[in-house]
């Protein structure tokens, strides 16, 4: 890995380790959420989280743009970095006291996401990878399930409703019907469970690029995949899966069956 790659993964690990704890200073203290125009929730510690990052980020790596869930984009003219941040991921779960949300910090160079990490506060629990250099869960390697049939297979959602919001029914009930266990632990979390080999597969039909921008160098290093359901790796879909290689082609026979079965 070149040193600059190593040097952001440090710091995204840091960074994101010090926005959880501040986080955590919130948690389960019966805090109320605001309502965001998209009727989504926030707390002072969405805001106060990211404040902490993209301050960092800033003093840091003053030419780099930042785009963020709470405070949305800074340009960075002529710069071939972009961090990706999302404070709190699973605010909805944070504000009941559901210990699964997560911190996640990528690192976008030249188009490419190459560091992601993605802290998990409540949980202690750190997943972190740079491309070319693996992927570590508290310090192990991270690698993903050797399952290789669906049937098999565990898979998680992180809102069973918005199945049909995205378009995506028909593909979830062939997919619930060709796996063996079907539990909602949905957001980061579930790509994280992914990532490490817990769970087999992880779907979100709807997905915004910085709810999953440290995911592709994590489930690529971990030997897995993490992109559209068309077998793309990207943020940028409006949607998302994460899976291993082996089970992939399986995963994309039976998205591409449902939509042509319409």
């Amino acid at each position: 890995m070149p040193k600059s790659l190593q040097s952001y993964l440090d710091f995204a690990t840091e960074t994101a380790y010090l926005a959880g704890r501040l986080t955590l200073g919130y948690f389960q203290t019966g805090m109320q959420p605001e309502r965001k125009e998209d009727m989504t929730p926030v707390t002072v510690a969405d805001r106060q989280a990211e404040e902490l990052i993209r301050s960092r980020i800033e003093k840091k790596y003053p030419r780099h743009a930042i785009v963020g869930e709470e405070y949305g984009l800074k340009e960075a003219e002529g710069s071939h970095h972009r961090w990706l941040v999302d404070p709190i991921d699973g605010t909805k779960s944070f504000v009941r006291g559901v210990p699964l949300y997560a911190v996640l910090i990528g690192l976008e160079i030249e188009g490419a996401i190459e560091v992601g990490v993605a802290y998990f506060p409540a949980l202690d629990g750190m997943l972190a990878a740079a491309t070319g250099e693996g992927c570590w869960w508290n310090g192990r390697r991270a690698h993903v399930s050797t399952i290789s049939n669906l049937a098999e297979a565990t898979v998680s959602f992180s809102d069973a409703g918005v199945f049909e919001e995205g378009d995506r029914a028909e593909e979830w009930r062939r997919i619930k019907r060709a796996t063996y266990f079907r539990p909602g632990w949905g957001d980061a979390y579930g790509h994280s469970l992914v990532a490490t080999g817990r769970i087999e597969l992880m779907l979100d039909p709807i997905m915004n690029p910085w709810d999953c921008g440290p995911f592709p160098p994590i489930l690529s290093e971990a030997g897995g995949y993490f992109g559209d359901w068309q077998g793309k790796s990207t943020i940028y879909a409006n949607e998302a899966l994460s899976t291993s290689q082996v089970l992939l082609p399986e995963v994309l026979a039976l998205i591409r069956s449902a939509r042509e079965g319409r």
